[in-house]
């Protein structure tokens, strides 16, 4: 057994690869009172925001990080589909972004909802949506990412919905609120070691 050490500065986790092979029978949708809206071309500055409401309390960072050119690059990639959820008031509440640039994988890169959202089985409505979505032609395979920062009930969620784990890996990274990228507050349940050689 080896215990690595991870600088002060830094944050780790480690990410479960998850994969399903084949698209899973037809089943009703569960219900729910949100809706998914295509974002064909997201503004960088919108697209931030939510991105930001969604994943702050879980340490997302990655897109917060890119400068606009580079998003870019990224979400307005014709391979790319990015979906706003919105609330029956049209507010922006959660995200699914489908990643087809590898060929025969769909990913699904972004999934999430706000954390207000959770436990209400809005959930299990969107992953529906991604599944309904990303079993489209040519794609023989469907993956997702998940790790350790990540809400505590993600992999089972996943495997329930049929996902099968099949890699796990250690990453490490710069910690986003020592960077200024989310709130120096954010994600509490997380240790900020570097916060003491900073005051």
């Amino acid at each position: 057994m080896a215990l690595i050490e991870v600088a002060d500065t830094d944050v780790a986790a480690v990410v479960t690869t998850l994969e399903m092979d084949k698209r899973p029978p037809l089943r009703p949708f569960p219900a729910s009172s949100l809706r998914l809206v295509a974002w064909p071309h997201p503004d960088p500055m919108r697209y931030r925001a939510l991105f930001a409401r969604i994943g702050t309390p879980w340490l997302w960072y990655s897109r917060l990080a890119l400068t606009d050119e580079a998003l870019m690059a990224i979400v307005h990639d014709a391979a790319v589909e990015v979906h706003a959820v919105v609330d029956r008031s049209g507010i922006e509440v959660g995200m699914l972004e489908l990643d087809r640039r590898v060929p025969e994988t769909c990913e699904i890169a972004y999934f999430g909802l706000i954390p207000e959202l959770a436990g209400q089985g809005h959930g299990r409505w969107l992953m529906a949506e991604a599944l309904a979505r990303a079993w489209s032609p040519g794609v023989v395979r469907l993956r997702v990412n998940t790790c350790t920062l990540d809400h505590p009930g993600a992999l089972g969620f996943y495997r329930h919905q049929g996902f099968t784990p099949v890699r796990r890996t250690l990453e490490t990274f710069p910690d986003p609120r020592l960077l200024g990228l989310v709130p120096a507050d954010a994600a509490p349940q997380i240790p900020s070691l570097g916060s003491r050689r900073i005051r």
